[in-house]
């Protein structure tokens, strides 16, 4: 691994200087290892904010169904292996190891990016392992992403809001439009949610007149009819085709991921997959445990209660300062810290006063200092300490809570993937 890190640009630790427009080096490498995606179903998710929430949660619901399921999703949090998963169990050490030295004559020339090298990884391991299906999710964007060398059974787009605009464009519809790269002639989309704008929804119904496909806004449908949190840090639904379900995510943002997931699912039915509502009842039921998936309004501790969540932008923030609200406590603790390409001031405007904030940093080259983001919390009325890492500041907002306090982790996935390597220690 630490060879990877060193000769492939790694986009999660040091950000613009390890991205690749265009797809040259990867049809260099699928061609190498002979097409190996094309061994395999594919559903392709894209989004700006809970493609991952929805990529577990779909492989979760077919992996119950008896398929055999890849699962491709980055980042990673606490180890590599987290992105490559056949039936939720992790690519084994060994097979890394071997890919690196087998493969390194060849592809050392192409100076290739990290998340190429993964992906071409990735489809091979799948291919070995005989899967029936694999959910890949997108790296960045879609239409330039090295994944979207697939031809999916169905694209899935959970959302539009501002993320990576350095590459994606500086308005909804440019942002829109490179997402929507990846549906592809003749296979089905789901749109998650356009956010009423009606000129991103016009950029999804253009590419899916351009090549001739069928398209579905699930934010149009009442699929979802109510939907309240449960005492277990869950999420009760009634829905209108799957009767009661019970998520083991409990997320706010959630809501609206399981909107598009069971419209998904709805589509997936017509497209030939055999999903019982029991499928479905168990993916949502037991994603974590099946997948392993982490940091999504993940409770750590109860007493304080402690609770983790990777959203890192403004469309992710939103939910969780609301959800923050809604949970009862008599003092709130905030352990927090950013990457500097993001919407900082955007991001600290939408989160709550009260709270006591501990400032920090992650272990990787793009997170923003502490004392810098502290500075610019103190602008927006936020108050607290700046701690240099994830540990200090975590240790003293456990020192300083009460029993009945909530501390909350959050503001990257880096933060949260420094505090669970800690937390599990």
């Amino acid at each position: 691994m630490q060879y990877l890190f060193n000769v492939a640009p790694l986009f999660q630790q040091i950000g613009q200087g390890a991205y690749k427009e265009g797809l040259s080096n990867t049809h260099a490498l699928d061609a190498h290892f002979g097409h190996p995606h094309r061994a395999f179903r594919t559903i392709h998710v894209a989004g700006t904010n809970g493609k991952g929430s929805c990529s577990h949660t779909l492989a979760a619901i077919l992996q119950s169904a008896g398929y055999r399921m890849g699962l491709y999703t980055s980042p990673h949090l606490a180890d590599f292996r987290e992105r490559i998963r056949v039936n939720g169990k992790m690519i084994s050490e060994q097979r890394v190891i071997d890919f690196v030295e087998q493969e390194r004559a060849f592809f050392e020339p192409l100076y290739p990016s990290f998340f190429e090298l993964t992906t071409a990884l990735a489809f091979l391991y799948f291919k070995e392992q005989k899967v029936d299906v694999a959910v890949i999710e997108v790296g960045l964007g879609g239409r330039l992403d090295c994944t979207n060398i697939i031809r999916p059974e169905l694209s899935v787009i959970t959302n539009i809001s501002f993320d990576h605009t350095q590459f994606l464009g500086n308005t909804l519809p440019q942002i829109a439009h490179e997402k929507a790269g990846i549906i592809k002639e003749g296979v089905p989309a789901v749109i998650g949610e356009t956010g009423g704008n009606a000129d991103v929804k016009g950029v999804f119904l253009h590419k899916a007149l351009e090549v001739n496909t069928s398209i579905l806004f699930a934010d149009e449908t009442d699929e979802v009819l109510e939907s309240t949190p449960t005492a277990e840090g869950g999420r009760h639904y009634v829905t209108r085709h799957f009767g009661n379900l019970e998520a083991q995510l409990g997320g706010d943002c959630q809501v609206k991921n399981t909107t598009t997931l069971l419209n998904a699912v709805l589509v997936l039915r017509r497209c030939g997959f055999e999903l019982s509502d029991e499928h479905v009842h168990e993916g949502f039921r037991h994603v974590c445990d099946m997948t392993g998936l982490q940091g999504r309004w993940q409770r750590v501790a109860a007493c304080p209660l402690t609770l983790c969540d990777t959203g890192h932008n403004v469309g992710g923030l939103q939910y969780i300062a609301r959800q923050l609200a809604a949970t009862p406590h008599e003092r709130l603790h905030i352990v927090l810290g950013m990457v500097g390409d993001k919407d900082v001031r955007g991001s600290l405007a939408l989160l709550p006063k009260e709270a006591t904030y501990y400032f920090t940093q992650a272990s990787v080259k793009r997170a923003m200092e502490a004392s810098q983001i502290a500075r610019l919390g103190a602008e927006m009325g936020l108050h607290g300490t700046a701690f240099a890492t994830v540990e200090e500041a975590y240790r003293e907002a456990t020192h300083e809570a009460g029993e009945k306090d909530l501390i909350f982790v959050g503001g990257s996935s880096f933060i949260v993937a420094d505090f669970l390597k800690i937390h599990s220690i």
